[in-house]
């Protein structure tokens, strides 16, 4: 399947890895002001498309990941931030908080690589990946309230999620930007490499996951984002379903002889 046109992003797709690049260095990868917000959901949708692609990774060139929204259309309310409050929640629905929706519908797992700064918007759409690996470099910061503004991506729903509402309110309700050593003991990391040991370590990563057998590796991930949203019961007659589904794919009975052969030659 042919990529997706991008107009400020790259996107490269080796060894069922894609991997999308936000390219708009010269404004620290902003989310508002530029093409990523379609650029993202472009994306999103095409991952689900392809039967090639096993895991999506998604990083910033230059020296941030992303610094979130554009503060200079804020100040002159241009942009995105232009008009009466329902033309400012308009632009909203159909702008940013369209990368939310986009991303938590993709069915491969994500990994963001955090490669410097990711704040506001930008920290947030970290969150939305599945796993974060980053650079010393990285900061982390749910900076909105610093700005007179609300997280109005989605920002507060997910950072509780992955650290408690507690701790999610100490860092939204202050604004304050933290190192990536504390965002690893917040459990907002995963790990914290050397930023030239950042994409090699993702992409060892991505390539344990990718080299798994894809059709059950998307079932797995549908799995893993509707478990909280189940009771019990619910989950596991969804999992029978997806088990059965498992069960008669060639690629279970392939991995299965791959196995046995394993076990045969090691006794």
């Amino acid at each position: 399947m042919n990529l997706p046109d991008l107009t400020d992003a790259t996107l490269t797709l080796e060894e069922r890895i894609a991997t999308l690049t936000l390219d708009r260095h010269d404004l620290r990868n902003a989310l508002t002001g530029t093409g990523l917000v379609e650029d993202i959901v472009q994306v999103a949708q095409w991952v689900n498309r392809c039967q090639d692609v096993s895991v999506l990774v998604i990083t910033g060139a230059g020296s941030a990941f992303s610094a979130g929204g554009n503060v200079k259309d804020m100040a002159e309310r241009g942009g995105d931030f232009a008009g009466d409050p329902a033309e400012v929640a308009q632009r909203y629905r159909q702008g940013i908080q369209r990368i939310p929706l986009a991303l938590q519908a993709v069915e491969v797992p994500i990994i963001a690589a955090v490669n410097g700064p990711a704040i506001g918007a930008g920290f947030d759409l970290a969150n939305m990946a599945d796993m974060r690996i980053a650079s010393s470099r990285a900061k982390f910061g749910e900076t909105f309230l610093n700005l007179g503004i609300i997280p109005g991506d989605g920002g507060a729903w997910y950072l509780q999620r992955l650290i408690g509402y507690q701790r999610a309110f100490e860092l939204t309700l202050t604004g304050r930007v933290i190192d990536a050593q504390e965002a690893l003991q917040l459990g907002i990391l995963l790990e914290v490499v050397e930023p030239e040991a950042l994409m090699p370590r993702v992409q060892e990563l991505a390539a344990h996951i990718a080299a798994q057998p894809p059709k059950a590796t998307r079932l797995t991930k549908r799995l893993m984002s509707m478990a909280p949203r189940l009771e019990l019961k619910d989950f596991l007659d969804v999992c029978a379903n997806f088990q059965g589904l498992c069960h008669n794919e060639p690629e279970h009975l392939e991995a299965v002889e791959r196995m046995l052969a394993k076990m045969k030659k090691s006794s």
